[in-house]
Parts: C-alpha cells; structure tokens; sequence
C-alpha cells in the first residue's frame, strides 16, 4: 500500500467538499441571492498576492464546478483555466485561476475555494522551505498524524507538493508502537513481539516502527529485533548522534527517526546527526495560510 496521500473524488474529496459548503451556505447564499441575477455570467481571476508554492489549485477548480451544478444548476457550464499547478513556485502577482461562468456560483464558490487553497498552498510553502534546509543532506522531512481532522489527505497532499514525505496516513497503513502503547504491553519486548504474532495472524504486511525515549530503551530493541524503523524521540543533538552511531555500529539495519520539537531552527543540525528522517508536527498543525484572492476582471 502507498503511503503518499492521495486527493481525488475517489477519496472522498466530493464530501469533504459538500461538508464546508452545508457549512458555509445554509439554506442559501442570501446575499448573492438577493442582488445577483441567476444569468448573470461572471469573469474573475485568482491572484497570489505572494510568493509561495501552490497547492489545491484542481480542489479550487473542483468546487466552483461543484457549486454551479449542484446549487445553481444553470444551463450555463462553469469554465475554470489553471494558469498555475500544485507544485509550482508563485510569484506576487501571478495569475493562478480564470473563472467565467454564473456570477452567482463563482461568489458563493469563492471562499470556500480560498479557505482550501490558501491554507494548502501555506502548507506547501513552509514544507518547501524546510525541505530546502536539508540541501546536500540525506534526511528525509516527514510530516505526521497532527492534521485538522477530516483534512489529512489534503494536508499531506500539500507536504507532498511542497517537497516533503508523508510518513504513514493513518492509524492502518503502518504500525507505530509509542511510548504509550509499550508501557500499557509492558515493556518493548512484549510490545514488539505481540505485534508481530498480530500481524502473522492477520496476514497484514505493515512495517513496524517502535519510539524509544533514551539509549537503554534503543540497545533493548537493538538487542531483540523485530522492527524496520526505530524513532528517537526528543533526544537532544549529542545523544541523537552517539544513538544514530550506536545502530550504524549494530549494522544499520533500521531506518532511524527523530522526532519531537524539532522547528526551523534546529532542523538542519539534527539532519548532520545523519538521522534517516525527521518528522515535523508543525507542516500540518502549525502554519500561516498564502495570501490568495479572486478579482473580477
């Protein structure tokens, strides 16, 4: 199974999208309604008003689709040209979406459209930057499981465009036993092992990643096996790199993880600790939206 975020209406993107839209327009958009005819046709553009990397540019075309046939239903079709893609670099000033169609369907698309791209583009943006501070290095930037909820596809969707990698999507394409969960098995051997029979008796293929929180934990898991990836959470840098030296001396069979309040500032010396991967709650949870607007023309 992949475990790169997938975004179609296959995946649900339709009723995510009707969720905001009975969110936001009720029983009618009453301010379009009452002075908007219902030929009206409309032109507007979709503006970056800075610089950033796009993302949810085929979801904002989705929903002004979705509004005018599902609440105006005109004869009239909805035409939408993406200027811009996810992925691409912004510049202030560029020109991302036309629009031309029912006036009334492009005002009441508009800011649900803006709310999903401004907000996805924001995430692709600061992943695009964090990435870029692991340049001549190996590590990996994963994102996590601290997405809003009902919007993690789309959230790590955006990690993905904006250069990073998307660690598991859910709770069932990955096995991840955490502090919690080792304690409650007692111990990371019982853990480990359950696990294991789990799966064998299930007949799942998950990969199997285990937290260890100090270098006694870590030479317990070294010493039972049993695992593909091992996360080292909240180490700080000495005892990261004397814990990365540690499995590379074992063999280096595991992937190895860090994790736990790792920001901008700190990113690029805990990649030199030549840790596999870090994972960064904050590209999801913890983000300032690009500035987006829809001008008519």
């Amino acid at each position: 199974m992949s475990n790169t975020a997938n975004v179609s209406p296959d995946t649900g993107l339709d009723e995510l999208i009707r969720m905001a839209l009975t969110e936001d327009v009720g029983d009618g958009d009453h301010s379009t309604l009452a002075c908007i005819p219902p030929t009206a046709v409309g032109h507007a553009k979709m503006v970056a008003k800075q610089p950033g990397i796009l993302c949810g540019a085929d979801v904002g075309k989705h929903i002004f689709e979705y509004v005018n046939d599902t609440f105006y239903r005109t004869a009239m079709p909805m035409h939408v040209e993406l200027l811009k893609h996810d992925g691409d670099t912004l510049a202030k000033g560029d020109i991302i979406m036309r629009v031309e169609g029912s006036s009334a369907a492009i005002l009441t698309a508009e800011r649900t459209a803006l709310n999903y791209m401004q907000r996805l583009s924001g995430i692709a943006t600061q992943t695009h930057a964090m990435v870029a501070m692991l340049d001549g290095l190996h590590t990996r930037l994963l994102d996590t499981r601290k997405t809003t909820p009902n919007m993690r596809l789309l959230e790590k969707y955006a990690v993905h465009c904006g250069g990073g990698t998307n660690h598991r999507i859910g709770l069932y394409d990955m096995v991840m036993l955490k502090d919690n969960h080792i304690d409650f098995a007692g111990g990371i051997v019982q853990a480990i092992d359950r696990t294991r029979q789990y799966l064998k008796e299930k007949g799942k293929d998950l990969r199997i990643e285990i937290e260890v929180r100090n270098l006694d934990e870590l030479r317990t898991v070294l010493a039972h096996g049993g695992v593909d990836r091992i996360m080292l959470d909240n180490f700080d840098i000495p005892t990261l790199r004397e814990a990365v030296d540690i499995i590379r001396k074992d063999g280096g069979k595991y992937e190895t993880e860090a994790s736990g309040g790792i920001t901008a500032d700190t990113l690029r010396a805990y990649a030199e600790t030549g840790v596999d991967f870090i994972s960064v709650g904050a590209l999801t949870h913890h983000i300032k939206s690009l500035d987006i607007s829809l001008v008519t023309e």
